[in-house]
C-alpha cells in the first residue's frame, strides 16, 4: 500500500520553473509528448535520459528487467477480472485482422472500447473500477468476431454487455459483502468475506513479531468439496506459463548483476516465483532493500493491494529503473535527515520509531513498466509492504522522467480556472512544481517509512480491513504536508522558502475538495481509496478549521473557491489528523478508522461536484494520463551475441498494445 499515483488533474503549473535545480531535464523541442486522447484519458510518452551512458552489462540488466515484467503481463487482466484475458485476446484479434468497414460509429466505438481495455488493463476503469459499457451492439461485436475467426462464450458476452453483471471491479460500499460484490479475480466468484476471514483466522497471530503476508500470491477458491484453498500464483501453479517467462529472463537478469547483494535478491525472487513460498517472500524483501549500490534496481511480483477489497492480495507489477544520480544527490539529504522528522513529528512518542533504520531515496528514470503500473504509472513507490521488514530498512523512489513527462504534456489551465487569486496563482507556477516533487519524496521517503505498531498489534490489513489502504495514504500525505512547511526544509537547502509549501497546500486543498471530483460520476460516491484519502484529509481540515476560518470557501460570480487564510494553523490541523490516524493504526482502531474514512472520505458535495464537471468540461483536459513504453532493442553482431542495447520510442498506442498481446501473451 505504497504507491503514488500521479494526479494527472494536479499538475496545475508549467516546468518552466525559475528554480534551476529542480528543472525537468533538457529534451528535443520536437520530441511528441502526447500522441492521442480517448475517453477520459490521455496517452504520453517518456524518455530516458542516460540509457546511452550505462555500460553494456547494465543494459542488458535493464533489458532482461524489462523482458521479465512484461513477460506477467497477461496476469495482471486476469487478476483484474475472470473473463478479461478472452475479451482482450478478442479485440485484439478484430483491431489487428478485421477486413470489413473500420469506419463509422460502431468500429470508433469499438476502437475505444479496446483502447479502454488496454489502459486499464481490463474491462474496468482502472480508477473508479466501474465496468466500460460498450457503445456498439452485441450484433456488431459478434458479426466482427465472426469474421476474424473468434468467438465467446454468451457468459463472458453477457459480462461485457449486461450493466449490471459485474458492474463493479472493486465494491468498497459500507454495509455490503464487499468481497462477493467485487469483480476483481482475486477470490473465487463464490466467496464471500466472511470466507476470507475464517480461512485465515488461524494464520494471521496478533502477536506474531514477522508475519507473512497471508494471501498475497494466490487465489482463494472453493473446491467441489466446498473447502477453501489457495490457487498458488507460482511455476507449475496457477499463472505458471508466464511465470515461468518471468523467470527465464529473470535467470539471464543475474547473469549480469551489477553487485553480489543485487544478485542474492535475484536469486531469492527467482525462487519464490518457483515455489510461492511467502517466507522466501519476506526473505527476498530483506535482502533487496539492503542491494541499494547498483544504478539499475526493479519492482517484480505481487506487490500492491489496492484492488483486493481485503487489502491482502497483490497485483502484479513491473517497473524497472535507473538511477538519476544529479537529482537523487540532491534529495538524499532527507534519507540522511529521517531521525530527525521522526523525533519531531506530531505522532504521540510511544508511536514513533526510535531507530530509523535503511532508509534510501532516489530519484530514478524509468525504463519500462507493466502490469497494474502500466499504462497508469506511479510517480513515487516506497516498498517493502510489511511493517517490520521496513523497520529494517525501505527503498523509496520518485519516478523523475514520468514526472518530467506529465509536465511536459500539461498547462496552466486548472489552476487558472480554480485557483482563487493571482497570487495563488502565481506561487503555482512559481514554485507548484517543485512543492509536488518535494511532497512525492516526502510522502513516499518520509511518511510510508514513520511510525511503529504497538506491541500485540497485528498488520493493518488485519486490523483495519476496507480501510487501511485509505487510511496508510493518508497518513503519508498528511506528514508530508506537515514538513512541507517544515523551515527545516529551507535548511537543508531543499526548497528555497515556505511559498513552496504554501503552493502545495493550495493544490492539495484544491484537489481534495474540487478537482479530483473530474474523476466521479454524478451521483457516484468516491471509491479510489487515493481520492478517499485527499478528500478525507482536505474535508476534514476544512471543517475543523472553521471556527478559526483557517480555509474559507468563497463564491463569486457563480463559482466557488477554497482560499486558505492561515496557512500555520492548517498545519497544525494536518498535524492533528497524522497523530490520530497514526494512532488508528497503531492501535488498530478499526471503529475510529472507518469513522473517518466514512465521514470525510466517500460522500461527494453534489452541487460542488456539478459545478467542478461543469467548470472543468470546457478546458478539454482528460483527467487521467497514460504512457506508451520505450522500447529496448537488443543489437547482435553476426553470431547473434548482443553487442548494445538502443531505446526507441514509439508513438502509437494501438500497436505497442497489439505487439504485447502477441509477444507477451502467455495465459489463454
Amino acid at each position: 500500500m505504497k504507491k503514488l499515483p500521479f494526479l494527472f488533474l494536479t499538475i496545475t503549473i508549467l516546468f518552466a520553473c525559475s528554480k534551476k535545480m529542480h528543472q525537468p531535464k533538457s529534451s528535443s523541442d520536437n520530441f511528441k509528448w502526447t500522441t492521442e486522447s480517448f475517453a477520459d484519458k490521455k496517452i504520453i510518452r517518456y524518455q530516458v535520459p542516460g540509457f546511452d551512458k550505462l555500460s553494456l552489462n547494465q543494459k542488458l540488466l535493464v533489458y532482461y528487467l524489462t523482458q521479465a515484467g512484461l513477460s506477467g503481463r497477461d496476469i495482471n487482466y486476469d487478476q483484474n477480472y475472470r473473463f478479461n484475458l478472452p475479451i482482450r485476446q478478442a479485440l485484439d484479434n478484430i483491431v489487428a485482422n478485421y477486413k470489413g468497414e473500420r469506419t463509422g460509429k460502431d468500429w470508433d466505438e469499438l476502437l475505444v472500447y479496446a483502447k479502454q481495455v488496454w489502459f486499464s488493463n481490463g474491462i474496468h476503469h482502472h480508477y473508479s473500477h466501474d465496468k466500460f459499457i460498450p457503445g456498439f451492439s452485441r450484433s456488431y461485436f459478434e458479426n466482427a468476431l465472426k469474421q476474424v475467426g473468434s468467438s465467446l462464450p454468451a457468459e463472458v458476452l453477457n459480462a461485457m454487455f449486461d450493466p449490471k453483471v459485474d458492474a463493479k471491479r472493486v465494491e468498497q460500499a459500507d454495509g455490503v459483502d464487499n468481497v462477493l460484490a467485487s469483480a476483481v479475480n482475486f477470490q473465487g466468484p463464490d466467496v464471500t468475506t466472511a470466507d476470507v476471514k475464517q480461512f485465515y483466522e488461524a494464520k494471521m497471530k496478533s502477536d506474531d513479531p514477522k508475519p507473512l503476508e497471508w494471501g498475497l500470491n494466490s487465489r482463494l477458491e472453493k473446491g467441489k468439496d466446498g473447502k477453501l484453498f489457495e490457487n498458488v500464483w507460482k511455476s507449475g501453479g496457477m499463472y505458471g506459463a508466464a511465470i515461468d517467462k518471468i523467470i527465464f529472463w529473470l535467470e539471464k537478469a543475474v547473469t549480469v548483476a551489477e553487485n553480489e547483494p543485487q544478485k542474492k535478491a535475484l536469486l531469492l525472487l527467482i525462487q519464490y516465483f518457483k515455489t510461492g513460498n511467502l517466507q522466501t517472500w519476506a526473505d527476498f524483501n530483506l535482502a533487496w532493500v539492503k542491494a541499494t549500490e547498483g544504478d539499475v534496481d526493479y519492482i517484480i511480483g505481487f506487490v500492491e493491494v489496492y484492488h483486493d477489497p481485503m487489502s491482502m492480495r497483490g497485483s502484479y507489477e513491473s517497473i524497472v529503473q535507473v538511477t538519476d544520480f544529479e537529482a537523487s544527490e540532491r534529495m538524499k539529504v532527507l534519507g540522511t535527515n529521517a531521525q530527525w522528522f521522526e523525533d519531531n513529528s506530531p505522532l504521540l512518542p510511544n508511536h514513533k520509531k526510535k531507530n530509523v533504520v535503511g532508509v534510501t531515496y532516489k530519484v530514478v528514470n524509468t525504463a519500462g513498466e507493466s502490469g497494474d503500473a502500466s499504462p497508469s504509472t506511479p510517480i513515487g513507490v516506497n516498498l517493502p509492504n510489511s511493517n517490520w521488514i521496513r523497520e529494517l530498512g525501505s527503498k523509496s523512489v520518485s519516478l523523475g522522467n514520468i514526472e518530467d513527462a506529465y509536465g511536459q504534456s500539461s498547462g496552466p489551465g486548472l489552476t487558472d480556472e480554480f485557483a482563487n487569486d493571482d497570487d495563488e496563482k502565481r506561487i503555482a507556477k512559481e514554485y507548484g512544481d517543485l512543492g509536488g516533487k518535494l511532497h512525492t519524496a516526502l510522502h513516499e521517503v518520509l511518511g510510508h517509512a514513520s511510525g511503529v505498531l504497538e506491541p500485540g498489534v497485528a498488520e493493518p490489513s488485519v486490523t483495519l480491513p476496507g480501510y487501511s489502504s485509505t487510511l496508510e495514504e493518508a497518513r503519508a500525505d498528511l506528514f508530508a504536508l506537515y514538513y512541507i512547511m517544515d523551515p527545516k526544509l529551507i535548511d537543508l537547502k531543499v526548497m528555497p522558502s515556505l511559498e513552496v509549501g504554501k503552493a502545495e497546500y493550495d493544490s492539495y486543498i484544491r484537489n481534495g475538495l474540487m478537482l479530483q471530483l473530474r474523476r466521479i460520476k454524478p451521483g457516484k460516491n468516491i471509491e479510489e481509496a487515493h481520492m478517499r484519502n485527499r478528500q478525507l484529509v482536505a474535508l476534514w481540515a476544512y471543517e475543523k478549521g472553521k471556527k478559526d476560518n483557517v480555509i474559507e470557501k468563497v463564491t463569486r460570480d457563480g463559482k466557488t473557491y477554497f482560499d486558505i487564510k492561515d496557512y500555520a494553523k492548517l498545519r497544525v490541523l494536518f498535524g492533528d489528523l497524522l497523530k490520530e490516524i497514526q494512532r488508528i493504526k497503531s492501535q488498530g482502531d478499526a471503529k475510529a478508522g472507518k469513522a473517518l474514512v466514512e465521514n470525510y472520505g466517500v460522500k461527494v458535495d453534489p452541487a460542488i461536484h456539478k459545478e467542478v464537471l461543469e467548470r472543468s468540461s470546457k478546458l478539454n483536459i482528460p483527467p487521467y494520463g497514460g504512457f506508451i513504453n520505450p522500447k529496448l532493442v537488443p543489437v547482435t553482431d553476426a553470431k547473434g551475441k548482443i553487442t548494445d542495447v538502443k531505446v526507441e520510442y514509439p508513438d502509437d498506442f494501438t500497436k505497442q498494445m497489439l505487439e504485447y498481446g502477441k509477444e507477451f501473451g502467455f495465459l489463454k
